[in-house]
């Protein structure tokens, strides 16, 4: 844990609007922290302007009020600018926020007095090559998907890691996750739980049929490059957003990225593992949570 950090002076408070009594919880917060003496600009997640001044270094930090979802974003507009996340859970399982939104009453007084830390979360980044033409890359904070499309066919996906010939799947897919992404869908198809301060790569197959069936936790500073053979779509997808088309014998190369998120923290480090097991038993999002 850090020493203590200055409390912020300007705040950006973006809400996910979709979310029940959302835009009403987020205005009282707002109001509560202009009381206090900051500035602060409240808006949407897709807040053009606001995402430009985050952008322009103008904020001290981002106050997230959603759910993981909305963290990710975040994330993803902060991390390049090394601007701090604070998360507020109007969500459901809040895996990546700090506060629920009955507490924020309580903690918020613990941040304007300075008494947080931060932590970082490493992102990975992908590069999606068709040939020797980069299509894309993007910067990641869950995972990175690379399988079928919307035919129920295997694809196959030679992989390697650094420069070596590790093995060719024969699967629905393969997850190249950070430890952040580890409890999020690489979880769901059976991979391990990483602690989210770890700085390596996990890859998990999805539905491997006669392949290598065992998630793979690699060195710290290693990558890996996945080569797609199909002769059906295959497609890409970066944290869970719209898929993109990927072509027969296109590549995915992903590595850690230069990058980091930085989440403001109240609580010990010890709080992920007391946290993890509340979730796993009550996901609220299965119907069975009491």
């Amino acid at each position: 844990m850090s020493e203590p950090n200055c409390p912020p002076k300007k705040v950006a408070l973006l809400t996910h609007t979709g979310l029940a009594d959302a835009i009403s919880e987020s205005q009282q917060v707002a109001a509560y922290l202009t009381d206090q003496g900051l500035e602060v600009r409240l808006g949407p997640t897709g807040d053009k302007e606001i995402r430009t001044e985050v952008q322009r270094g103008e904020f001290d930090m981002v106050i997230a009020m959603g759910g993981d979802g909305t963290m990710l974003r975040a994330g993803h507009l902060c991390a390049p600018h090394d601007v701090p996340v604070l998360g507020i859970n109007l969500g459901r399982l809040g895996f990546l926020t700090e506060i629920d939104r009955k507490e924020w009453r309580t903690m918020l007084p613990l941040l304007l007095r300075g008494e947080y830390w931060l932590e970082e979360r490493m992102m990975l980044r992908a590069t999606h090559m068709h040939g020797d033409q980069a299509i894309g890359s993007w910067d990641v904070l869950n995972e990175v998907f690379i399988g079928r499309g919307g035919q129920v066919r295997p694809v196959h996906l030679t992989t390697c890691l650094d420069d070596s010939f590790l093995t060719t799947y024969v699967a629905d897919g393969l997850i190249a996750a950070t430890p952040t992404g580890s409890t999020a869908y690489a979880l769901a198809v059976g991979g391990p739980i990483l602690p989210p301060t770890l700085r390596n790569i996990l890859i998990v197959p999805v539905a491997p049929h006669l392949s290598v069936d065992r998630a793979i936790i690699l060195a710290e500073g290693s990558a890996v490059t996945v080569t797609v053979h199909t002769p059906h779509d295959a497609v890409l997808s970066i944290d869970g957003q719209p898929s993109l088309p990927v072509a027969d014998e296109d590549r995915v190369h992903v590595s850690a990225s230069e990058h980091t998120v930085h989440f403001v923290r109240f609580q010990d480090p010890g709080y992920f593992y007391r946290n993890l097991t509340s979730h796993m038993n009550q996901n609220p999002s299965s119907g069975n949570s009491r």
